[in-house]
Parts: structure tokens; C-alpha cells; sequence
């Protein structure tokens, strides 16, 4: 039963995402790495990242039974912390300082603002 709702949720996720990459979205100014620290952010390696008031990002809360509430800004889809410390971690898609929550392992992350690190 697990096993097949979490395929299901999976299956979904990924035709949400392809679906969402057409969307086009405004991204506000990147910030650097240092300063995510600074605010208290973590800083992730995102597949993707919407707009919080994209109906995929709120159907994808909606399944994993999360309530949002009234939030703007962007919203990380399937992010991994990385570390600009030392180097040896590479991100091929967006990366983003995150300071918000962080739901279910990364599927689903608050308040994320595009940031240029060279890793």
C-alpha cells in the first residue's frame, strides 16, 4: 500500500515539475553564499523552485498533508543541503538559500532566494 502511494506521489511530482518549468517566473536578485549564513539560511541544491503561489507547489503540500498558509516568495522542490565550506559539492540545477521550513526530507522547502556560489 506504502509502496504504491509513494510511486503515485512520485509519479506526480515529477509530471508537476515538468508541467512547472514552463511556467516562466521572476526571480528576485541573487544573493551570495556568505550571505545566506548570515541570515541564518541553509543553503540547498533545488531540482526546481516556484513561485509559492503556483498551484503545483500547494497541490504538492496539499498531498503531503502540509498547510501552507498565506506565504510568498519561492519555494524549493527536491533540495539537498550542500556546503560552501571546503568545497567538493556541486549542484547541476538551482541553487538557493533556504530559510524557511524544511518538509519531508527536502521534497519541499520555504523561502528560497537564487544565490551564485561557485562550487
Amino acid at each position: 500500500m506504502f509502496a504504491g502511494m509513494s510511486t503515485i506521489i512520485t509519479i506526480l511530482l515529477f509530471a508537476m515539475l515538468a508541467a512547472a518549468s514552463a511556467v516562466p517566473r521572476t526571480d528576485p536578485p541573487p544573493a551570495r553564499g556568505s550571505q545566506c549564513t548570515a541570515v541564518g539560511g541553509d543553503v540547498n541544491c533545488c531540482n526546481s523552485v516556484q513561485d509559492a503561489s503556483n498551484p503545483i507547489v500547494g497541490l504538492l503540500a496539499g498531498l503531503l498533508g502540509i498547510v501552507l498558509g498565506p506565504i510568498q516568495g519561492l519555494v524549493g522542490l527536491t533540495c539537498n543541503p550542500i556546503s560552501i565550506i571546503g568545497g567538493g559539492n556541486s549542484c547541476s540545477s538551482q541553487t538557493v538559500c533556504c530559510t524557511g521550513n524544511n518538509f519531508s526530507g527536502g521534497l519541499l522547502v520555504i523561502g528560497c532566494s537564487p544565490i551564485n556560489i561557485d562550487l
